[in-house]
């Protein structure tokens, strides 16, 4: 489908600036972009491009004024990555839906199977489970025994579902994601390792995102909870009983151990770990690879272990990359102080 940057702008409301009648039929990056490709400018560094881009049309923020001449039409917009998303978002809905049962798929005789539902060959739905209006089960999806999911959703292939969990609607759980399996529960003993049965669930709220390869547990009692809108990037690991506030996001290999609370709209680096039973407030944020020993309070910027504000962190490390020579600086100090001391006392 091709679309004008008149169409374009009318829908992002956009103001356009040279040809209102360039057409595009695809995306691309604005360093690689090609004749009928729209590309976007949000990000200052990569401003010299849009002088040799060839894309047709470019989207900019408002307050962007060339320096030279720019070949592709303009639209400019308040936000201009904020209205690419926009835009991806309407060429995804505009993919023909997949519909259908594949004979290939076991569902269990007792499993409920809501409309226009799209189950893919070998995918494996098992006994009382219910998946709701217009969900897409991909090819080798495992939904255990008594799982319910909402609308809307997408499970990709080969994920996993264990028993009795919950996954709300418009949920994205992408390949090898497993939710519900057992938490990492073990009583030592003298002879060894004893397990702790792992008899909770997992619930997945609405509008929740989760990455490639990632793992939510099963709590020993009650429920592991993520919240409305949370978003888990790929390899994230959320251990037993704890619970995600709405809106927060997760970068690539964040561990938080067991029993943790924590808050709504905060942001986790990658590779940052979470000690276990702490409780974590609202719009915090951890730059990447920060290990969080301790609870935090609320509406701030931590870095490091443990974590510390930004710009205490930062002189730090300014501080102990010049270490080794502060120590030998000390070592001589301390020999012309003791040089002193005995010259004083003679």
């Amino acid at each position: 489908m091709e679309f004008s940057a008149k169409q374009i702008a009318a829908y992002i409301h956009g103001e356009i600036v040279g040809d209102e009648n360039a057409t595009v039929h695809t995306f691309a990056k604005i360093e690689e972009g090609i004749p009928g490709a729209i590309s976007f400018l949000s990000n200052p560094k990569y401003t010299p491009y849009i002088y040799d881009s060839k894309a047709s049309i470019i989207l900019v923020n408002k307050d962007f004024e060339p320096e030279h001449e720019v070949k592709a039409t303009l639209i400019k917009v308040d936000n201009a990555y904020d209205s690419l998303a926009k835009l991806l978002t309407l060429y995804e809905q505009s993919k023909p839906k997949l519909t259908g049962i594949d004979s290939l798929a076991f569902i269990a005789p007792t499993a409920k199977i809501g409309k226009d539902v799209y189950i893919a060959p070998f995918a494996y739905i098992g006994d009382h489970a219910e998946i709701g209006d217009n969900s897409v089960i991909h090819p080798h999806v495992t939904i255990c025994a008594g799982v319910k999911i909402g609308t809307d959703c997408t499970l990709y292939p080969h994920v996993t579902v264990y028993h009795d969990c919950r996954i709300g609607n418009r949920c994205t759980l992408h390949a090898g994601s497993v939710i519900g399996a057992d938490g990492f529960g073990f009583a030592p003993t003298p002879e060894g390792y004893e397990k702790i049965p792992q008899i909770g669930i997992t619930i997945l709220e609405d509008d929740v995102e989760i990455g490639a390869n990632t793992c939510v547990d099963r709590a020993t009692m009650g429920a592991t909870i993520v919240h409305h809108g949370v978003k888990l990037d790929n390899l994230v690991q959320v251990a037993h009983n704890d619970e995600i506030g709405s809106h927060t996001v997760m970068a690539a290999q964040v561990g938080v151990a067991g029993s943790t609370k924590i808050g709504e709209w905060c942001m986790f680096g990658g590779q940052v770990g979470i000690a276990g039973h702490i409780h974590i407030g609202d719009r915090v944020v951890f730059g990447a690879q920060s290990g969080v020993p301790s609870s935090t309070k609320s509406d701030q910027r931590l870095i490091g272990t443990p974590p510390m504000e930004e710009k205490p962190y930062f002189k730090s490390q300014a501080i102990f990359r010049k270490l080794p020579d502060m120590y030998f600086e000390l070592n001589a100090l301390r020999k012309e102080l003791n040089e002193l001391k005995k010259q004083l006392n003679k």
